[in-house]
């Protein structure tokens, strides 16, 4: 596991390269992932702040804080009292890079990707029930877009780069828990990635 914060990122863009599988399967949890979620949301929240949002019980909550703090993923900071103590984000952005040469890591990023990716259709299927309620830029601009194309794994590379470089231009400026970088009017937007490579030709041909 290494941390560190990237010299460009005007507001303290903070990055964590995960090698650990056990790591992977500890944050692979769909609960944990709503818990990072609403403390990058909020800055920094208190167990019982998030139970109440999550509708489960206090307990339950401060076990997955504490799971989550094991890994190294938040951790407990000072508060306006000595009540209790809120938990706020170790790091911004998570890489896996390499994790997969490790054993385990290709069985851990696969458990990891299929939480991910059914929290992202729940997410996908609720914004389906909001979206009237919103504007006609939001409605446009929002939900499921799809295409297919034919390209070389360098051209894959190469594409799936510049949308990572398109969205850490503002990541880099907004890291997800700093509240002070948000401008007016802006509201947390989840983007969600699915890259699929089939057979190159259909069976028979």
């Amino acid at each position: 596991m290494s941390l560190e914060s990237d010299p460009h990122a005007g507001r303290g863009q903070r990055r964590r390269l995960i090698d650990d599988p056990r790591s992977i399967r500890a944050l692979a949890d769909p609960l944990r992932l709503q818990l990072r979620s609403i403390i990058g949301r909020s800055g920094r929240i208190t167990a019982a702040d998030a139970a109440r949002e999550l509708g489960i019980s206090h307990g339950l909550a401060s076990h997955h804080l504490r799971q989550l703090a094991k890994y190294g993923f938040v951790e407990q900071v000072e508060g306006a009292d000595s009540r209790e103590r809120p938990w706020q984000l170790v790091a911004t952005s998570y890489s896996f890079d390499g994790v997969e040469d490790n054993p385990g890591g290709a069985a851990a990023v696969a458990v990891y990707e299929r939480v991910a990716g059914e929290r992202a259709l729940e997410d996908l299927s609720d914004w389906h029930e909001r979206r009237a309620e919103w504007g006609p830029g939001w409605r446009e601009h929002a939900g499921l877009g799809h295409s297919a194309i034919y390209l070389t794994e360098e051209e894959l590379t190469d594409l799936v780069g510049r949308i990572d470089g398109l969205i850490a231009g503002y990541t880099e400026q907004r890291p997800i828990d700093d509240l002070a970088a948000r401008p007016p009017g802006s509201v947390p937007v989840d983007f969600t990635l699915f890259v699929v490579p089939h057979e190159p030709n259909p069976p028979g041909k």
